[in-house]
């Protein structure tokens, strides 16, 4: 492999809340293991963590269908099912922390690398964080304020929960309504509000709990801010054609001015904890939703420039995409910087990332595991592929959708 001084060498990139679904019909999400994981590898991300899986038997199949070779794929380290109302048919009464300790072992020792809670009790997180610590493994949650007995990060934080989604919660959330409803209207000019944030950011650094923005999965329901969802890729040819017909008849939607305003507020705290000095402790994220015009494995160079958009220098943002996501895992001392003795994960750009952030959609050289692909190739074998073929193949499709996120 040649470089030259057009060429930018780094690690791979590492998505801490990667979905491999993706929903075609506007009746929920399907997972989708053929050409997701092939789209998330293209795009230089060697490394995901699903953060939730709705089915954690077709992710099983996807990452054996990896492991085998029989389709290219980044390296999927399994979150296991949800814990918590997010997973189809969880029911608080039924589970107990006994219980939860009991099954989380079992997933534990049958491969699960982490886990993700959502819509969960505060006594059920206390227990998944305890199992989860007593095997090893990661914890992170998409919490809420502590409205209607939810869990506020700032608790999580403080039971030991290891990364926290979306926001950073704490005081400037108050329990008397939900985290949405609160971030809406949050005034981060207000001294009050501004020094509650300080505060919270200082938790999570004290106790040394990572945060994953995932603003773009915000900013997607929104307007849409037009540098970050600009295609630098014909993404929708990725769709078979009959899907793509689909995708076309149910689109534009109308944007959410609530996240809009959320988006906005998620944009000024992400960089209030930078500047306090959370640079170490901030992870890339893509949790990317769509309606078939956008994938997910394009998601995290959108995350990224809306890092940089929100002031996050370009530096610190492809931290938070390599070595902070490894250490916030626990996989740093195989994963996140290109080293000798570490897995030969890297990406080969053309441009330079530390001086325009959005240089990093310009990968043409991905090496995992020492296997080098050629990005072009790649992308090439898949375009036109992903989705049903024909109105049959919809039923099956439909017949399979995996709701929840």
């Amino acid at each position: 492999m040649e470089l030259t001084d057009e060429h930018f060498l780094m690690p791979g990139l590492f998505d801490l809340h990667a979905h491999y679904a993706v929903d075609l019909f506007g009746e929920g999400r399907v997972d989708e293991y053929t050409v997701n994981p092939v789209l998330f590898l293209a795009n230089g991300v060697t490394s995901t963590f699903p953060a939730g899986e709705v089915d954690p038997a077709e992710a099983r199949k996807g990452r054996e269908r990896i492991a085998s070779g029989e389709i290219s794929g980044p390296r999927i380290y399994s979150s296991g099912p949800y814990w918590g109302t997010a997973r189809p048919g969880w029911q608080h009464e039924a589970m107990t922390p006994d219980s939860i300790r009991i099954e989380g072992a079992s997933w534990a020792l049958n491969g699960a690398h982490g886990f993700k809670a959502k819509g969960i009790l505060p006594d059920q997180l206390e227990a998944v964080i305890e199992v989860a610590h007593a095997h090893g493994l990661t914890v992170t949650a998409h919490l809420d304020s502590g409205f209607r007995n939810s869990v506020n990060p700032r608790d999580a934080i403080l039971m030991g929960i290891d990364r926290i989604e979306h926001f950073l919660g704490g005081d400037a959330l108050p329990a008397t309504q939900s985290a949405y409803e609160s971030l809406e209207a949050l005034d981060l000019d207000h001294t009050l509000t501004a020094t509650k944030i300080r505060e919270q950011s200082k938790l999570f650094i004290e106790h040394g709990a990572f945060f994953d923005a995932t603003l773009t999965a915000y900013g997607y329901f929104a307007d849409r801010e037009a540098a970050v969802y600009e295609y630098w890729e014909d993404e929708m040819g990725f769709l078979t054609p009959y899907a793509r017909a689909i995708v076309d008849a149910g689109l534009p939607k109308t944007p959410s001015e609530q996240f809009g305003r959320i988006y906005r507020v998620k944009r000024e705290t992400v960089k209030a904890f930078y500047d306090e000095g959370g640079a170490d402790n901030l992870t890339l994220g893509t949790d990317h939703p769509s309606w078939g015009e956008f994938f997910s494995g394009f998601g995290s160079h959108r995350e990224l420039h809306a890092m940089v958009l929100a002031g996050i220098p370009n530096p610190a943002a492809l931290r938070a995409g390599t070595i902070n996501a490894a250490r916030a895992i626990g996989v740093d001392t195989r994963l996140g910087t290109i080293e000798s003795g570490k897995y030969a994960d890297l990406i080969v750009i053309e441009g330079d990332p530390l001086r325009e952030i959005t240089d990093t959609r310009n990968v043409r050289i991905v090496v995992k595991a020492g296997r080098v692909y050629d990005t072009k190739e790649l992308l090439d074998g898949v375009r036109g592929a992903m989705g049903p073929l024909s109105s049959t193949d919809a039923d099956w499709w439909k017949g399979n959708l995996r709701l929840g996120r």
